[in-house]
């Protein structure tokens, strides 16, 4: 049905007079009651307005709360999307980006689970979502929250200093094998958190122990390998891109099951696209990571709603097809009951994750 045709209705039943033949011969409808039918058309008309304009908004600033570190893939997206809403007028009020870090992310998903029906508060996730409960026993859970949007899914590739003599990423996977246990240094974010979950699951592969040095985030992740203080990395590609560009890191591969879809050259001689997987380089290793928005628990359907449209808007533009090329995410999109039964099934993925990896709270 047209978006006012229960509004046209509702004029025509209340409309004041049509002439007709009769009319046309003397007989017509008492003025007053034409605009008496008059003025019950303008309140409907009226009172369709209201009902449209009392669609809810924003009426101070939004948190937007990070919890993880600055500069991490986390961040740098939750800062993006700040920027993008105040350029493109997305909300009628700021966004403000506040990082809330400590235990692992803990503080911040605790906060938003302690704000409820705060419609003024959005959390951007990553695996902590599930890994910092399983791995703390910390009192919370996602479906604490209320999901809004996925964003998009995040990669995860392996990356050595450009002066490391592995030039493949078979020729790395080749080298931990051969050495002792423990020569190696693989540098992540968190301890239990997905860079771990990875470097075990590198570890299995290979039948030797790398040493894992966790460090705050994934930007500081980057330049404690670009300082050589560790051997690899495994971090996201927004948190590495400009240091390969700027060739002091080397991409070796995606922890993907296809290649990254795009083709635009970042080194003088690479593109994202030219990456290879892991799994094809003797590495059978594959994980993504959820870059997801959540409100608080207890908001209503018109406070979702809000967001949802903002986000879908957001998407759409230019800037934001960019911002997923140079970051090379996988470009996944879900909402509703879609995205409900997605985050329970990755719930699961990494319980069992988890278990394997022996990082589950007793």
């Amino acid at each position: 049905m047209p978006k006012y045709a229960s509004l046209r209705a509702a004029l025509r039943l209340s409309s004041p007079w049509v002439p007709s033949r009769t009319a046309a011969r003397g007989t017509s409808m008492p003025r007053r009651a034409s605009c008496a039918g008059l003025a019950l058309g303008v309140l409907a008309l009226a009172a369709c307005g209201n009902a449209l304009a009392a669609a809810w908004q924003p009426s101070k600033p939004i948190e937007f709360v990070v919890p993880a570190g600055t500069g991490g893939g986390a961040d740098q997206m939750a800062r993006f999307i700040q920027g993008m809403v105040a350029k493109h007028q997305l909300s009628p009020q700021p966004v403000v980006v506040v990082n809330k870090a400590g235990g692992a992310g803990a503080e911040g998903f605790l906060d938003v689970k302690g704000d409820k029906g705060n419609p003024h508060k959005l959390v951007i996730t990553l695996s902590n979502l599930y890994t910092t409960p399983l791995a703390t026993g910390v009192p919370f859970n996602w479906r604490d929250l209320t999901p809004v949007s996925m964003m998009a899914l995040d990669q995860f590739v392996l990356w050595v200093n450009e002066d490391a003599p592995y030039k493949t990423a078979r020729d790395y996977f080749n080298a931990i094998k051969s050495q002792p246990p423990g020569t190696f240094k693989m540098g992540g974010t968190g301890s239990k958190q997905e860079d771990q979950i990875i470097t075990v699951m590198l570890e299995k592969a290979a039948g030797k122990k790398i040493i894992y040095v966790p460090f705050k985030g994934g930007g500081d992740v980057a330049v404690q390998l670009v300082g050589k203080h560790v051997d690899s990395t495994v971090n996201n590609p927004i948190e590495a891109e400009s240091h390969w560009r700027a060739g002091k890191l080397r991409a070796l591969c995606v922890f993907d099951d296809k290649p990254m879809p795009y083709p635009a050259k970042v080194t003088a001689a690479q593109s994202w696209q030219d990456l290879p997987t892991c799994a094809s380089q003797g590495i059978p290793v594959s994980y993504l990571m959820l870059r997801g928005i959540f409100m608080a628990p207890g908001v209503t359907a018109d406070q979702k709603a809000f967001y949802v449209e903002m986000l879908d808007k957001l998407r759409k533009l230019p800037e934001w097809k960019d911002f997923m090329a140079k970051g090379a995410f996988r470009q996944e999109a879900l909402q509703g009951e879609a995205y409900f039964d997605w985050l329970g099934r990755n719930e699961q993925l990494h319980r069992v994750l988890m278990k394997e990896a022996g990082f589950i709270a007793q």
